[in-house]
């Protein structure tokens, strides 16, 4: 078993993983009767992707001993109605500058990030739009 979530009452839920004993718990967003106290679980898959991207792009580097620590991820979710459901997910990648890092290195990670398990799991009609900022001036 990955996780158990519970339903606390009031929109909220908290779910334990398994492995590690992280918990993460969970609002209904601001317009859909919730709170927002908490990240809603729209915007968990909207994290999620952005974290998979980095995740994935961090062991694609570590390999070529590329260090991409204090990259950031900003994102975006945009929510369409009828039904409700994710319709966008906007996602910017910072990068500190690194002058040594080439053209095809750069082009790699990107093809890396945009690939990533989550990406590949969303629906197609979902769409994915990122940027990269690699600090080139």
């Amino acid at each position: 078993m990955t996780s158990k979530l519970v339903y606390n009452g009031n929109l909220h839920t908290t779910a334990v993983h398994e492995q590690s004993g992280t918990v993460l718990e969970t609002d209904a967003p601001l317009d859909n009767q919730g709170k927002g106290e908490r990240f809603s679980p729209t915007d968990l898959v909207a994290t999620s992707l952005g974290s998979c991207m980095l995740t994935t792009m961090g062991i694609a580097a570590r390999d070529k001993q590329i260090d991409l620590s204090e990259t950031t991820v900003g994102i975006e979710k945009i929510m369409a109605a009828a039904p409700r459901r994710i319709s966008q997910i906007k996602l910017h990648i910072d990068f500190p500058k690194n002058p040594a890092l080439s053209r095809e290195d750069r082009e790699w990670l990107e093809r890396v990030a945009i690939n990533c398990p989550v990406a590949k799991s969303l629906s197609p009609d979902l769409v994915q739009s990122v940027t990269f900022d690699w600090h080139l001036d």
